[in-house]
């Protein structure tokens, strides 16, 4: 497996990172191809597809051993079931799938064909092993979605002082508040009194909550 780009987010860890793609639309990443890959041909017809996805490399959960049993956050971190039967990264391949929206393909001096996609859900720099177009045959209506269809997603009120706000990039700050709301802490973490700080944009937000409701208390 050759890695073909890597995607630049504004997402420094892997802390916050929403669960899934397309959870938050409006969260924006850039696919820069490798020296290697960096051929016009190649992405010749894909802007005529609206989303695509992308297979990429869990570059930060890279394990010699893997288990059969993982406990994912949504159920609480508590209970097991088979790794195949989740998006764990603990895997025998660390390979994850997205499905993003293509903005567009802009053709560069310097990095050849670079693709704009929003709804992301990877950190910056990871790499990317294939892009293939996401056509409308690969959406089953009414799929049954397994232990995922228990669990509704939460919303968290959250208070960002006008003062903390200003120290995020304007145009950044709508979609900073609405990865916030979606709870970024595992599921089994409910600590009133632990301070938790995301590295996005550039900032380190760090933030309290409790109950259902966040306030951002530092942005360094």
């Amino acid at each position: 497996m050759k890695i073909i780009a890597k995607i630049h987010t504004d997402f420094q860890t892997k802390f916050g990172v929403p669960r899934q793609s397309g959870l938050i639309s409006s969260l924006q990443g850039k696919i820069i191809f490798e020296p290697e890959y960096r051929n016009v041909d190649a992405v010749r017809g894909l802007e005529g597809y609206e989303y695509i996805w992308l297979i990429w490399q869990f570059s930060e959960a890279i394990i010699e051993d893997w288990s059969p049993t993982v406990r994912p956050p949504r159920l609480g971190g508590n209970k097991r079931v088979g790794v195949f039967a989740t998006r764990s990264p603990f895997r025998p391949n660390p390979i994850g799938l997205s499905s993003v929206k293509l903005e567009k393909v802009e053709i560069t001096v310097d990095n050849g064909p670079v693709l704009f996609v929003s709804g992301i859900d990877m950190m910056d720099g990871t790499p990317i092993y294939d892009i293939k177009p996401y056509i409308p045959l690969d959406c089953h209506q009414g799929a049954a979605g397994g232990f995922s269809d228990d669990m509704s997603e939460k919303e968290l009120q959250v208070i960002f002082p006008d003062v903390l706000l200003k120290l995020i990039d304007e145009e950044k700050r709508k979609t900073l508040l609405k990865v916030l709301s979606k709870d970024p802490r595992p599921s089994y973490q409910e600590d009133p009194e632990r301070i938790y700080g995301i590295a996005f944009a550039g900032k380190d937000v760090r933030f309290i909550v409790n109950g259902g409701i966040l306030k951002v208390i530092e942005v360094i």
